[in-house]
């Protein structure tokens, strides 16, 4: 069974477009697939299943090494050559060109895939999350705001679009409007630093992380991500 999840598909700029991301995913290892092997009744140990499949990875290796191809039931292996080549009288440069070895599924493999049945599952894309907001100023942590100071900002997947008006670090304040930082001193996944407002006025605040970024900042999405601080912080 192949598990699969919903992602919004950012090549296309319709915002009902998903695209399915596989997940749960079991990679097997040769000690795992010789063990495979002996459930099936083979008469060979363990120990020749997998000198078997060394040598049999070693022959494919080199030959691959020499220059040739591989067609078995289960890949195809076929080389070729990247690069722009300048005139019929060039030739091969590695500074300019490279040999790569394209893989393809053979037959067998082909014929396997078209029979996985899928399973839908539900992941949360999970949302930032603040570990520590340090005054840089006083040194306090996870307590007071100096206004016209700095703080720093730990946890995981803090980035956000510094551009965009709906992402960044906001300060918000009960009967006020929200306030968003605009001085960024470092945007990263672990760590955002900024400079609070000098006109910052006494009071109670929450602090939120407001981010487009899904995957720690690597991937931009279409859904704002909230996270917000537990503790509220004092001016």
């Amino acid at each position: 069974m192949l598990d699969y999840h919903l992602v919004e598909n950012l090549m296309t700029a319709a915002p009902d477009d998903y695209m399915a991301q596989v997940v749960n995913v079991r990679s097997y290892s040769n000690e795992e697939i010789a063990e495979l092997m002996l459930k099936r009744g083979s008469l060979l140990t363990k120990a020749d299943i997998l000198a078997v499949l060394e040598v049999y990875g070693e022959v494919i290796t080199d030959t691959v090494e020499d220059g040739g191809g591989i067609h078995t039931p289960l890949f195809v292996i076929t080389p070729s050559i990247a690069g722009v080549f300048n005139g019929a009288g060039d030739s091969f440069d590695e500074a300019r060109h490279s040999v790569k070895a394209n893989i393809n599924p053979g037959t067998s493999v082909r014929e396997a895939s078209r029979k996985i049945k899928t399973k839908k599952v539900q992941v949360a894309d999970p949302v930032p999350y603040i570990v520590e907001v340090k005054d840089i100023v006083s040194g306090s942590v996870n307590d007071r705001l100096t206004p016209g100071g700095v703080i720093e900002i730990r946890g995981n997947r803090l980035k956000f679009i510094d551009a965009s008006p709906t992402n960044g670090i906001f300060l918000l304040r009960e009967g006020a409007a929200d306030i968003r930082l605009t001085v960024i001193v470092e945007n990263k996944p672990g760590r955002l630093i900024a400079m609070l407002p000098s006109d910052l006025l006494k009071g109670a605040y929450a602090l939120e992380v407001r981010t487009n970024y899904s995957q720690g900042g690597t991937h931009e999405s279409k859904q704002l991500k909230t996270g917000r601080f537990i503790k509220i912080l004092a001016v």
